[in-house]
């Protein structure tokens, strides 16, 4: 299995969209936890193009603007009609004091607050807004970001919306721009598989990134979502495959778990899934990734990176074969679900 190796996704009402088997996250280079500088941002994604990765996934809060910024710059260099490129709505901004800026972890931003808005006039202008920073034309797959509880605390707030999303226009936003042209596919990008499955129920998605679900730590999705997401042939851009960076680590001190300090039980549980690894002579960050790809319904993963080093260990990481007595010993130890497909 190689990176540039290409794979679609389906796409009602127009041409699937063609992706490589691994993308490029542009959350860290939002500053998201550590500051990036421009020359070495732009070395990230020279990096990954490189190496044949043609697909790149970012997001107007990455860095509020910044990410998309970065990408815009590269694609610039790299040619538009070279690349698949997603981007989201449902985050806009606008100016605040300096005392009033939420950071979330991103450094070095523009004194603006979040406004969160899913109507059909916030998903449009969050789409120019997006067009404007990446200086194209097109983006080939817009995602709705974040109405999950993860983002607004509650079942409650993340049920609102959604409501928001489909009752006050932002959904018809993104089937009239993807009827038009404007855009090939439609999905959403969240944290929360059920939120996932729950959209799913609601309208006509073509994709779903999720992050941090399903990972050689999480295999709840297999419960439904996926076998459901395989069944109607809707594709998942997998995120957050080291669960924001413990499954990279290990269980070391500061080891992150789902944007956070990693609690003792996840830090133990990834601890014997290391030492299964190492008995076969594989790392963890590995064996994280390739588990990922072994799902039918999952076309691509979009480890994110800070440097040209950590693409070309990606790419590294993903095409070494492993043994397959690791997935076995892993399921006979209870530290992987019996039913997880897993690399031949």
């Amino acid at each position: 299995m190689n990176v540039s190796d290409k794979v679609t996704l389906r796409s009602t009402l127009s041409q699937p969209v063609e992706l490589t088997r691994m993308g490029l996250g542009g959350a860290p280079l939002g500053n998201h936890f550590r500051r990036t500088e421009e020359p070495e941002a732009q070395a990230t994604l020279q990096a990954a193009f490189d190496a044949g990765i043609r697909y790149f996934d970012t997001a107007p809060f990455y860095g509020f603007g910044r990410s998309e910024q970065r990408f815009g710059e590269a694609i610039a260099r790299f040619g538009r009609e070279n690349i698949s490129l997603s981007t989201k709505i449902g985050r806009l901004f606008e100016p605040c004091p300096p005392d009033e800026v939420v950071t979330y972890n991103f450094l070095d931003i523009p004194n603006e607050r979040v406004v969160y808005d899913y109507t059909y006039d916030g998903v449009m202008r969050s789409h120019e807004d997006s067009l404007k920073r990446l200086g194209v034309d097109q983006i080939d797959i817009l995602l709705v970001h974040d109405v999950d509880i993860f983002t607004h605390g509650t079942r409650e707030a993340s049920d609102a919306r959604v409501r928001e999303l489909f009752d006050d226009g932002g959904y018809r936003a993104l089937e009239e721009m993807k009827s038009a042209g404007v855009i090939k596919a439609i999905g959403a990008g969240l944290n929360e598989w059920q939120v996932c499955e729950k959209l799913l129920g609601l309208g006509e998605f073509d994709c779903f990134l999720l992050a941090g679900r399903y990972t050689l730590l999480e295999q709840e999705p297999l419960d439904s979502f996926l076998p459901l997401c395989e069944k109607r042939d809707v594709g998942i851009i997998l995120g957050g495959p080291y669960n924001s960076g413990i499954l990279a680590t290990g269980p070391v001190e500061g080891a992150r778990y789902n944007y956070g300090p990693a609690p003792r039980h996840v830090l133990e549980h990834v601890g014997k899934i290391e030492d299964v690894c190492k008995a076969h002579g594989v790392t963890l960050i590995e064996a994280a990734l390739q588990f990922v790809m072994s799902h039918p319904a999952i076309r691509t993963v979009i480890p994110g990176a800070v440097s040209a080093a950590e693409v070309e260990m990606n790419v590294a990481l993903f095409s070494r074969k492993l043994p397959t007595a690791l997935w076995s010993d892993l399921k006979s130890a209870g530290l992987l679900r019996p039913d997880a497909p897993v690399p031949e």
